[in-house]
């Protein structure tokens, strides 16, 4: 039985940036799934996207992009049925390191002065408050390698992450057990690209890296899908 291939997003994005991408990879048969990441907690967006890898008939692989990493990382742990992680420019986290803390010896990447807290608690997070990326450089910082007009609907849409969230430590790391695929985008301004090849390279990964942003796989999903090709096919 193939794996069906579930698709985790991560911050200020929602599951309709793998678009191209699940459009390629369903041309070739593959099943593939993009469930809502909540973005209010880690242990708990890794317990819905558990719930949903976990009735799933078959083996999986799990895919994540950027917080969507730290979230897979944490609920593959315990899914037997999870037979290998992508991570697409996404934290691959340790048991005890938050989103924010493996970031830490790194110089700051531009999200860190271009996102700003909400005057409001996060609706439905433990404490304090979402985390937005604003207007004037959301495409530098985000996107930078799609068009301006798509890059317009991607801010206007984005959900935010929950403070909480970034700074949660994680208390699980599937990726000790499972075989991991890496692709790091080189012109990242959301998480530095060396921490990015340092999360590869701890985990063992089978490592490639993309000439794009953070969001690499909305502008170039058809490079991007033969990556995920390669880990679907073992």
């Amino acid at each position: 039985m193939s794996p069906t291939l579930v698709l985790v997003h991560g911050a200020f994005a929602d599951a309709s940036g793998f678009a191209g991408v699940i459009r390629e990879l369903a041309a070739d048969g593959h099943t593939v799934v993009a469930p809502p990441n909540p973005l209010r907690g880690l242990a708990s967006d890794a317990d819905a996207i558990a719930a949903v890898v976990g009735a799933i008939d078959g083996p999986v692989v799990l895919a994540g992009h950027s917080y969507g990493g730290a979230v897979i990382g944490q609920a593959s742990a315990r899914l037997d049925n999870v037979t290998a992680l992508v991570f697409l420019a996404a934290f691959g986290l340790d048991a005890g390191e938050s989103c924010a803390s493996v970031q830490g010896p790194y110089p700051p990447s531009l999200l860190a002065t271009t996102s700003y807290p909400t005057a409001y608690d996060a609706p439905g997070a433990v404490q304090g408050p979402d985390l937005y990326i604003n207007r004037e450089q959301f495409r530098e910082t985000f996107c930078a390698d799609v068009p301006v007009d798509v890059a317009d609907v991607m801010y206007a849409t984005q959900r935010p992450l929950s403070l909480a969230a970034l700074t949660e430590n994680a208390t699980e790391a599937g990726w000790k057990t499972k075989p991991s695929w890496y692709l790091v985008s080189e012109h990242d301004n959301a998480i530095p690209p060396d921490a990015e090849w340092f999360m590869a390279k701890r985990m063992g990964a089978t490592t490639e890296s993309i000439n794009g942003s953070h969001t690499a796989f909305t502008a170039q999903p058809v490079a991007v899908a033969a990556f995920i090709r390669r880990a679907l096919a073992g």
